[in-house]
């Protein structure tokens, strides 16, 4: 009777612990944790049946499995070389560098195979396509410009697949030896010329402050007579004034005067005893006198 109790009791305790175990099992497979860089694609007998986002999930198992873990961080391509013609035939070779991360893995999953082979083609063939419509110095001065359009051109190639290019870059552009050489020698004979260029314009320029300094110089003098010819007619104008004022007496008198202060002068001169007037004097001197009189 004991053995039969042990017996029914242990195979009591076999079937509680086989039930735990399994409901545990369901536990660890219905539940998800998804990490934050990462979405679960979730399929139901071979089909897709949900996204999982990061967090706790659901998910009916036995029924449904996590098929692929896809992480969303952004990832880089390994830097490619293109080989491109330009259209004034130069052969380039340029270098690209993508950046992208995947925000639709249910596309990403059943729509392609290998994703960064895809993306490299794309950025390979557009690449090709806008460099063959620009010529090589076009391609050199708007590198912003190129780098814009296929960035535009890759995001819409690749949105069916649930990608989103962030950046796409051209690192470098390489020419030929040949090319590179000419290139050089254009560049030196340009330089030549634009120092000619200079040289020629420092030396108009000088000959025109040259020029405007000469004018300067002939306006200045230009402006000094006429200023003296104009105080020289006032002063005309003055005499003339006080002639007609006072009368030709009037002039004969200081005239008179100013011989009478002179002679005086010569006069007062240092060792001189005796002074020796001309015959004019006494009449200029006699003049004096008259007029003297006649103004009393």
């Amino acid at each position: 009777m004991d053995q039969a109790f042990i017996q029914d009791f242990l195979s009591g305790n076999i079937t509680v612990i086989l039930l735990a175990v399994f409901i545990i099992v369901c536990i660890l497979l219905g539940v998800r944790i998804v990490p934050q860089s990462e979405k679960y694609v979730v399929e139901r007998f071979g089909r897709l049946h949900a996204v999982l986002g990061p967090g706790i999930n659901l998910i009916i198992p036995f029924l449904d499995t996590v098929a692929h873990k896809i992480s969303i961080l952004e990832r880089q391509l390994p830097n490619a070389l293109q080989d491109a013609i330009t259209t004034d035939n130069v052969l380039v070779k340029v270098e690209t560098s993508v950046f992208y991360r995947i925000t639709e893995p249910e596309k990403t999953v059943y729509r392609i195979r290998d994703v960064d082979g895809a993306i490299a083609t794309t950025v390979a063939g557009i690449v090709r396509s806008e460099i063959g419509k620009m010529e090589l110095d076009h391609v050199q001065s708007n590198r912003s410009e190129l780098i814009d359009k296929i960035r535009d051109q890759v995001k819409a190639m690749v949105d069916d697949w649930g990608i989103e290019v962030t950046r796409a870059e051209i690192l470098d552009v390489n020419l030929d030896e040949a090319t590179r050489a000419a290139m050089l020698q254009q560049l030196n004979a340009e330089r030549a010329r634009r120092a000619q260029v200079t040289e020629a314009e420092g030396q108009k320029r000088a000959v025109e402050l040259a020029a405007d300094a000469e004018l300067y110089q002939a306006e200045q003098t230009a402006k000094a007579r006429r200023i003296q010819a104009e105080a020289e007619a006032y002063a005309t104008q003055v005499v003339a004034a006080a002639i007609a004022e006072n009368g030709l007496e009037a002039a004969q008198y200081q005239v008179a005067l100013k011989q009478v202060e002179a002679l005086t002068k010569v006069g007062e001169g240092q060792g001189s005893n005796t002074v020796i007037l001309p015959a004019s004097a006494l009449e200029a001197f006699g003049d004096a006198f008259k007029l003297l009189k006649g103004g009393k």
